[in-house]
């Protein structure tokens, strides 16, 4: 019988991190399941285990972020963090620091969350930024990196509000009319994404490899 194996999850309260952390908790293939949270989090499954801890503090744990596969969700939006400094320190910085850590803990594979579009050469501050912390995860050296580039993100919390939901009705008429070259920037759920990175995580190939959209609804 194969082995179980360990993960690691950085972000597993947001939303993308949520989706995933219930698929890492339900599979048979992982026996030990790690989540680095900023306070703990309703969730007493016999598999995880928490480790409270932020960006000021991961170097504290240092002795905890060993683990096979290690995926970061890691991010925030302008509306919820408007300084310019802050936002970077959580979509940078604090992904960069966490590919650091746990690749000098032995972390052979990483699966990070960027964005569709992202760029380190763009003018755009938000397509810069997740460009360079792909560029900066690049380099740490892991076995096998995946990067997945979703567009808009669906499947939110606060559905019913009726934004929420006007906006979901107006994406399911304009995702048809993006073909080709604009497919990826179809909007996705969230759960498609969590589910792709799950899968990834699991095919024993070397290298670097960006996921966009219509690829993490097209493979099995």
């Amino acid at each position: 019988m194969t082995a179980q194996k360990s993960a690691l999850v950085f972000g597993a309260t947001g939303l993308i991190g949520g989706h995933l952390l219930q698929e890492l908790l339900n599979s048979p293939v992982y026996g030990d399941v790690r989540a680095v949270v900023r306070r703990e989090i309703a969730n007493s499954h016999p598999k995880l285990r928490q480790l409270v801890s932020d960006y000021q503090s991961i170097n504290e744990l240092k002795a905890d972020l060993a683990a096979d596969d290690i995926f970061c969700c890691l991010g925030t939006t302008r509306k919820k963090t408007p300084n310019l400094q802050d936002y970077y320190r959580i979509d940078h910085d604090y992904p960069v620091m966490a590919a650091r850590l746990t690749k000098a803990c032995g972390g052979q594979t990483f699966l990070l969350v960027s964005a569709v579009g992202a760029d380190a050469g763009s003018s755009n501050f938000y397509l810069r930024m997740k460009g360079e912390t792909e560029r900066d995860v690049s380099t740490v050296g892991f076995k096998k990196l995946r990067i997945f580039r979703p567009s808009l993100l669906t499947g939110r919390q606060q559905e019913t509000r009726w934004l929420e939901r006007l906006s979901e009705g107006l994406l399911a008429v304009i995702n048809p009319l993006l073909v080709g070259h604009w497919k990826r920037y179809r909007s996705i759920p969230a759960a498609t994404v969590a589910r792709a990175m799950y899968r990834a995580a699991q095919r024993d190939i070397t290298g670097i490899h960006i996921h966009y959209g219509d690829e993490m609804r097209d493979r099995t």
